[in-house]
C-alpha cells in the first residue's frame, strides 16, 4: 500500500540501512518481506533490487519478512551492489590503480607454489572432503565446512555462528571462537590442478603472519565465507 505504512495497527521497525557509505534511517513494516524492503532500498538508493545484495545476519531471504528473521529496532541492514550508472562507469583512476596492484601481485609467486603452502598441499585432497561444484557460488551450508586442512595438516572445520557474529575454528585439539570483527581480511587462492577448491586465509592480526590458513575450501562457499566474515562485498 502506498504512503499507508503509519497506517493504523502495522507495526513499524526502524532500521539503519548502509550502502556505500551512506547511511538511511528508515521505518518499516515488521510484516513487510525482504522483498518488499529491497523494493524501498530501491526508492532510497537507485540500486535495481536485483543488484542488491542485503545483508542482516547473513544474505537476507526475499520470501520472509522481517518479524520471522527476527528483525529489531536499530538494526543495522548492510546494502551491497553497484547502480548501472556505477558500472559503467568502468576504469575511473580507482580501477586502474587497482589494475596495477593486481600485476603487482601477478608477478609475485603463487601462493599454493610457496613452501609453506606445499608442505600440506602436497599431501593432496583429504578423504572427507566436502565436495565442490565449479562456477556456481552458494549461500553458506547450514552444517560446518569440514574436511580441510590448516597449516600443520591437521583437520579443521568452520562453523558460522551468525547469531552470534562468530566464526569458530575447530581442531581436533580446540575450538577458536572467533569474534567477526576481529578478522580483518580474508584472501583466498584456487589451488593449482584442483581449481575447484581454495586456500583461504583468515588475518587475525595486524601482519600476514596473523593469517591463519585453510586448505581444500570448496569453491562454492568463498565468495559467502568472505561476505558473512568481512559483512560487505570484496572488491578484489
Amino acid at each position: 500500500s502506498n504512503g499507508g505504512e503509519a497506517e493504523s495497527g502495522k507495526e513499524l521497525v526502524e532500521l539503519k540501512v548502509i550502502w556505500n557509505k551512506n547511511k538511511y534511517d528508515v521505518k518499516f513494516c515488521l510484516d513487510s518481506t525482504g522483498a518488499e524492503l529491497k523494493q524501498k532500498i530501491h526508492s532510497l538508493t537507485g540500486l535495481p533490487p536485483a543488484m542488491q545484495k542485503v545483508m542482516f545476519k547473513g544474505l537476507l531471504p526475499e520470501e520472509k519478512t522481517l518479524r520471522e528473521i527476527k528483525v529489531t529496532n536499530g538494526a543495522k541492514i548492510m546494502v551491497v551492489g553497484s547502480t548501472i550508472n556505477d558500472v559503467l562507469a568502468v576504469n575511473t583512476p580507482k580501477e586502474a590503480a587497482q589494475q596495477e596492484v593486481k600485476a603487482e601481485e601477478n608477478k609475485k609467486e603463487p601462493l599454493c607454489r610457496q613452501k609453506q603452502h606445499r608442505k600440506v598441499l602436497d599431501k593432496g585432497k583429504p578423504d572427507d572432503v566436502m565436495p565442490s561444484v565449479k562456477g556456481v557460488q552458494e549461500h553458506l551450508p547450514t552444517v560446518p565446512l569440514s574436511g580441510m586442512y590448516n597449516k600443520s595438516g591437521g583437520k579443521v572445520r568452520l562453523t558460522f555462528k551468525l547469531e552470534q557474529d562468530q566464526l569458530w575454528i575447530g581442531t581436533k585439539e580446540r575450538t577458536e571462537k572467533l569474534p567477526m570483527g576481529s578478522i580483518k581480511n580474508v584472501v583466498s587462492e584456487p589451488i593449482e590442478g584442483h581449481e575447484d577448491y581454495h586456500m583461504m586465509a583468515f588475518q587475525l592480526g595486524p601482519t600476514e603472519a596473523s593469517y591463519y590458513w585453510v586448505y581444500w575450501v570448496p569453491t562454492q562457499y568463498v565468495d559467502a565465507i568472505k561476505d558473512t566474515v568481512l559483512g560487505k562485498w570484496q572488491y578484489f
